[in-house]
């Protein structure tokens, strides 16, 4: 196991390992204890009793939260003709159809999102050994294989998350930055909350929610009181 850094283990201190906090409190203890020399990020992270080899049972999905994330997303549209015209007015910062697509499975990858037409999808489809990995491959759970690339690319820049739940039920997710003031990040949280809670599988059984933290990017995680959402 690495060795805990002097820095973390002072933020550690700080944290009751034994408390599950009130959101609020975990949200202000997080800015407070952060220690990166960089506006680092807030990130939830949600153990759920799911099975995720069942498919009634695989939660994914997307989301805009009200105060967006903090980083800029850059997005790229592989669509033609009118709906590419629509893609460009929107402010995707790249659009194309076969050159680009070329262009990325010769490697290019200089993009958070990728954003296709459904007529488009046989083509990027080829590309899944160089998305797939990357988790950037489209998919209409989340909202990135569309027609309504306007509409896409706006909650994009508006600041939409993406949230899929792995092979252990964990759903990890980002909320915004440490220089967010606490309501924005406390605003950001109870949204993605809901959200979460509503996707719950009818099928899911017993406590769906086994654990919830919150932490920054390089600081320990805060048990959440889920009763406190």
């Amino acid at each position: 196991m690495a060795k805990k850094s002097k820095k973390f283990q002072a933020a550690l201190e700080k944290v009751d390992r034994t408390k599950r906090y009130d959101v609020t409190e975990a949200v202000a203890l997080a800015k407070e204890i952060d220690f990166a020399n960089f506006d680092a990020t807030i990130e939830v992270s949600y153990n759920l009793n799911i099975d995720v080899k069942k498919a009634d049972q695989q939660i994914r999905g997307a989301m805009v939260l009200p105060h967006g994330t903090g980083k800029t997303q850059t997005v790229v549209v592989i669509a033609r003709g009118e709906k590419a015209a629509e893609a460009e007015a929107a402010g995707a910062d790249y659009v194309g159809e076969q050159e680009l697509i070329e262009k990325i499975n010769g490697g290019w990858l200089e993009f958070d999102v990728m954003v296709a037409t459904p007529d488009m999808m046989g083509q990027v489809g080829r590309l899944g050994r160089v998305l797939g990995p990357k988790g950037l491959m489209p998919n209409p759970k989340t909202g990135t294989v569309t027609m309504d690339v306007t509409k896409a690319v706006n909650d994009i820049k508006a600041g939409q998350v993406t949230y899929r739940a792995d092979k252990a039920g964990i759903v990890n997710v980002p909320i915004g930055k440490v220089s967010f003031e606490e309501a924005q990040l406390v605003e950001n949280f109870k949204a993605l909350h809901e959200q979460i809670m509503r996707v719950k599988p009818a099928t899911a059984k017993g406590v769906y929610i086994t654990n919830l933290a919150l932490s920054s990017t390089l600081g320990p995680g805060i048990k959440i009181d889920t009763a406190t959402i």
